[in-house]
């Protein structure tokens, strides 16, 4: 009879043990669909913030294109501007006039070559492109405008 009691003893405590740990297991599992569906909300969010990042940054890059364009465009302007009055002037110089508006040529067509080749690869390529390439404009514009003075220097 004793033997007997210990045996029922045992069993209920194992087959509790058990119930116990099946019952963890489903909260486990529960739980577990909880996080996943969780992580699908999370990815669903994510995908959109990337889509509009990728938007924002192709707008953003198609309008710099468009200014960096006009400011090209109206660098070709004065350069032509530049050759007319060369053209009429009777100075000595003028071979070192038209060599030095060839050099001013040749970077305002890498600089439009520069523009048209670039591929946005990220936000920090795109960040130093653009001042590299804002800072080559610039340095462009001064010489530019500063045509006839530098020849003197």
């Amino acid at each position: 009879m004793r033997k007997k009691l210990i045996i029922i003893a045992a069993s209920a405590f194992i087959a509790g043990t058990i119930l116990i740990g099946c019952d963890s297991s489903a909260k486990k599992v529960e739980e577990a669909r909880e996080n996943v569906q969780t992580s699908k909300e999370n990815v669903g969010v994510a995908n959109q913030d990337l889509n509009k990042a990728i938007q924002d940054s192709a707008a953003e890059f198609q309008r710099f294109q468009q200014e960096s364009e006009a400011r090209i465009i109206t660098y070709e302007q004065n350069i032509a501007e530049l050759k007319a009055k060369i053209a009429k002037d009777k100075k000595e110089g003028k071979t070192q006039y038209q060599k030095m508006l060839a050099d001013l040529e040749q970077k305002t067509a890498d600089m439009k070559k520069s523009l048209k080749e670039y591929k946005v690869e990220g936000n920090d390529k795109w960040d130093a492109f653009k001042v590299k390439f804002n800072k080559n404009m610039d340095d462009l514009g001064k010489s530019i405008s500063n045509f006839f003075t530098n020849e003197k220097k």
